[in-house]
């Protein structure tokens, strides 16, 4: 499994203007990968169930379970499905380089709220928040500007 450094390079390393059935693959297995290291870190062997037709959904559901402010991301995960089906099941859409655009977003979106999450437990509780990440830094006199 690839470490969420490496994910995130992977992430930004997609070009929304190549192939957007390549992409939303790529996005939708690299949203996998985040989840598979939030699992992991919780001693959790990550699942090769569906929900509702998606790895990703049955792999938010199991990071859920001990942890209900992981629901959090529910609707990143969701947003994730979504983008890749428009760019999988629709063709010739107007706007494609925009909806790979968009899910490459999402991806980084999710891959942050994980990432966060894996730092400060608190993530989540209020929304999708990075306050708590950012109240540290405003904590620590090494981050403040001069």
């Amino acid at each position: 499994m690839r470490s969420l450094a490496d994910i995130e390079r992977a992430i930004d390393a997609i070009d929304p203007a190549g192939d957007a059935t390549a992409a939303a693959r790529d996005l939708l297995t690299l949203g996998e990968e985040v989840l598979g290291n939030w699992l992991h870190a919780r001693d959790m062997v990550p699942t090769d169930e569906t929900r509702e037709g998606f790895r990703l959904l049955a792999l938010h559901r199991q990071g859920t379970k001990g942890d209900p402010s992981f629901n959090a991301c529910r609707e990143t995960c969701r947003e994730l499905a979504y983008y890749y089906n428009l760019l999988t099941m629709q063709r010739g859409l107007s706007a494609t380089t925009d909806r790979v655009a968009m899910m490459k977003m999402i991806c980084s979106h999710l891959h942050l709220f994980v990432g966060g999450k894996m730092q400060v437990a608190a993530l989540g509780d209020f929304c999708c928040s990075s306050r708590p990440l950012r109240q540290a830094d405003m904590d620590n006199p090494m981050t403040k500007e001069a």
